[in-house]
């Protein structure tokens, strides 16, 4: 039997969840962020996965360059 070798783009699709799910989490990023200088309980926005974890599973686009990184963590907490 051959090995799938799994990567960051094996079964790569939109809308893995849904808007309202996308939309309520990213929301609360926005907002502990606000409130709490850059951090939640997770950690360091800046330093955080979860906006791009967002990204992939509902618009099914995988961000790995530093640069798009920041660029869309700086676009959706506005720091």
């Amino acid at each position: 039997m051959p090995s799938k070798k799994l990567s960051c783009k094996t079964g790569l699709k939109k809308c893995v969840i849904k808007k309202s799910v996308f939309d309520r989490e990213v929301a609360l990023c926005q907002k502990l962020s606000k409130e709490n200088k850059g951090k939640c309980g997770w950690g360091k926005c800046k330093d955080c996965g979860v906006l791009l974890l967002l990204q992939k599973l509902y618009k099914g686009e995988l961000i790995e360059n530093k640069n798009e990184i920041k660029k869309l963590k700086n676009k959706i907490l506005k720091i």
